[in-house]
């Protein structure tokens, strides 16, 4: 299986996709069942490896979602129209991981950030799902990520 083009920073976009999809996951088994980051990314990686995707950034959202989830979720609360916990778990699993990534992984794009988590609730969440993700995060990286949102606006 080849591997996606990779831009002159060595990142290759597929993998990364794919990276978020199996976190997604995996996100998804821990507030569900209750298993630890390690557990979690031990059950994902092996379907990992024969995806070709990038286990590393997968194991950063996994891990980071776990070890920041307290502080993720009360960051998005001023965001959102119920509590965290009444939040779709799809939905809620999704807008963990791209919280993590707009507040800790500044190398990511907030737009990229964004984009993914919206094409990634459509494949696996509820019908109207992203519409919902998209507000919380364009308001989230409006704030979090203030300079990065005017610099791209007209």
């Amino acid at each position: 299986m080849s591997r996606g083009p990779q831009r002159r920073d060595g990142v290759d976009p597929v993998a990364r996709t794919r990276s978020r999809r199996r976190a997604l996951q995996a996100v998804y088994a821990m507030q569900l069942s209750g298993v630890d980051a390690t557990n979690a990314i031990a059950q994902f990686a092996h379907e990992q490896a024969h995806e070709v995707a990038d286990l590393e950034y997968f194991e950063d959202l996994v891990r980071g979602v776990s070890q920041h989830r307290k502080t993720l979720d009360a960051s998005l609360l001023p965001f959102l129209d119920r509590t965290i916990d009444e939040v779709d778990p799809i939905e809620r699993a999704m807008l963990r991981i791209a919280a993590y990534e707009l507040q800790h992984r500044l190398d990511v794009p907030y737009r990229v950030v964004i984009d993914e988590a919206l094409k990634t609730v459509k494949r696996f969440g509820s019908e109207h799902g992203h519409t919902y993700v998209n507000g919380v995060l364009d308001h989230a990286a409006a704030q979090w990520r203030a300079a990065e949102v005017q610099s791209q606006r007209p």
